[in-house]
């Protein structure tokens, strides 16, 4: 939805929107989406699915994303009021799944360390594209 107020926002000339942030705010959750992906489609072929099928159900499960995009650019100016809240909500509940899924999982991993450096790594990534793009 984020992606759609950001180009919604261009659509309708509001001030501050402009393509350079909503093309890497895009580019962000596009490459947060691989290991998204991965996450639905490994195990699944690890359970005996063919290839093509872990792989279009992977995909599939971000459906979602595009869909929102859509109706989130339509309703930039509808919910404009609503955005701070429904933004932060939805970061809420990224932040919440991390720490309480993600984080106890990756230290029950026999590679502590490692997925702490690439936890560390991803933030840091994520952190000099808001930084030097946004």
């Amino acid at each position: 939805m984020a992606i759609g107020v950001a180009f919604g926002s261009i659509a309708y000339g509001i001030e501050g929107a402009t393509l350079t942030a909503a093309l890497m705010l895009a580019l962000g959750i596009g490459i947060q989406n691989f290991p998204e992906g991965s996450a639905v489609s490994l195990p699944l072929y690890r359970e005996g699915m063919s290839r093509t099928k872990a792989f279009f159900l992977g995909n599939l499960s971000g459906i979602v994303e595009p869909i929102s995009a859509v109706i989130g650019a339509i309703l930039v100016l509808k919910v404009q009021f609503l955005l701070p809240i429904l933004l932060s909500f939805a970061g809420g509940a990224m932040i919440y799944v991390v720490i309480q899924e993600l984080i106890p999982e990756s230290q029950a991993n026999e590679k502590k360390d490692l997925m702490a450096l690439f936890t560390i790594f991803g933030f840091i990534v994520m952190m000099v594209f808001d930084v030097a793009l946004g």
